[in-house]
């Protein structure tokens, strides 16, 4: 399944300019493989080549988050609020932490994620789904293998996406979301009829989704921890 299409050789030369830059200030795992993709990898931003001709970035301690550096946490929640004080306690132990870019980067592993399951695809998912999580869609999959059923899905696109709760949980930080997407999917069998869904309607679905990511660890990505639909 192609789910990494950039649309331009111009937006690719870019991703990998800025890998590696990355990878010479923030470092990598030893080793020479290469980690799959996943849209939670924090990147580092220079906002001005005039600061900075050492290609080195100056991220915050832990515990040095001002109140001011809460501003992005404020234009999503309202200050006060339990959504908020999750919030800026996660920026507080993770201070390259932006709900924006987040939600963003939840948007993309919503579409990858369901259409993976859908392809069978084990690698991309386990990549991207906590131990747990992973085992139960494995599960499924193979279950609908062993009866020789196929799923058809196009995935339409998000109609919306925000962010409905976060909290430290130890040093893991778990966000959960609630996305509302439209998707065309159909279940056959073995000969090709259609047992569940439809091959041309588009269905709403709505679905609310947690992300967890230890703190501690120099991995920068965000796994699915759980699942669950809506009505």
């Amino acid at each position: 399944m192609e789910y990494l299409d950039f649309g331009t050789i111009f937006f690719f030369v870019a991703a990998v300019v800025i890998f590696l830059q990355l990878r010479k200030v923030l470092g990598r795992r030893t080793g020479s493989e290469r980690p799959p993709f996943n849209p939670y990898t924090r990147t580092a931003e220079v906002d001005d080549k005039s600061k900075s001709s050492d290609n080195v970035v100056s991220l915050p301690r832990r515990g040095e988050v001002k109140e001011s550096s809460f501003e992005k946490i404020d234009a999503v929640s309202k200050p006060g609020t339990p959504l908020n004080d999750g919030l800026r306690a996660i920026q507080n132990a993770d201070p390259t932490f932006e709900p924006a870019k987040f939600l963003e980067g939840s948007k993309m592993a919503y579409e990858m994620i369901v259409m993976s399951f859908a392809d069978g695809d084990r690698k991309t998912l386990k990549s991207l789904l906590s131990r747990e999580v992973y085992d139960g869609f494995v599960s499924a999959i193979a279950d609908r293998e062993s009866r020789g059923e196929k799923v058809q899905s196009s995935f339409v696109g998000i109609n919306k996406a925000e962010i409905i709760g976060a909290e430290m949980k130890g040093t893991e930080s778990h966000v959960t979301v609630r996305i509302i997407s439209e998707l065309i999917s159909a279940t056959l069998d073995k000969d090709g009829v259609v047992i569940d869904g439809d091959k041309e309607a588009v269905a709403e679905v709505k679905d609310v989704w947690t992300f967890a990511r230890d703190t501690r660890s120099k991995d920068p990505n965000w796994k699915l921890v759980a699942t669950e639909a809506e009505d």
